[in-house]
């Protein structure tokens, strides 16, 4: 089953649905503002998508200027500031199998379906 992590205010979050939808594959949606990713959902996830897990962090978001730009943070903190702000996390996210991807473009998660 493919899974994608979605912000439905997010545009590139919705194309990657639209494609999800036009490939015609059964996917489970996870909006993941309401339903968070716990710490081992994220360590999971930065495992499959073979990455740092400062590299699933929008740092350009608000929450992430005000409250951790410049600290030496920790993989661990890291995670858990992912955790308690999921608008951090990078979207969308689309899992098959052991295997993830951050659809930006959108076109990039054709390479796991």
């Amino acid at each position: 089953m493919i899974k994608i992590y979605h912000n439905p205010r997010c545009s590139k979050s919705r194309e990657a649905v639209q494609l999800l939808e036009a490939e015609e594959l059964a996917f489970e949606i996870v909006d993941y503002l309401k339903q968070p990713p716990t710490v081992d959902e994220l360590k999971d996830l930065i495992k499959m998508l073979d990455i740092a897990p400062i590299e699933l962090v929008r740092v350009k978001e608000t929450i992430w200027k005000e409250n951790y730009q410049g600290k030496d943070l920790s993989s661990e903190e890291i995670i858990a500031a992912l955790h308690a702000h999921p608008r951090l996390i990078e979207r969308p996210i689309v899992v098959r199998e052991n295997q993830a991807i951050i659809g930006r473009p959108p076109v990039l998660i054709k390479n796991i379906l």
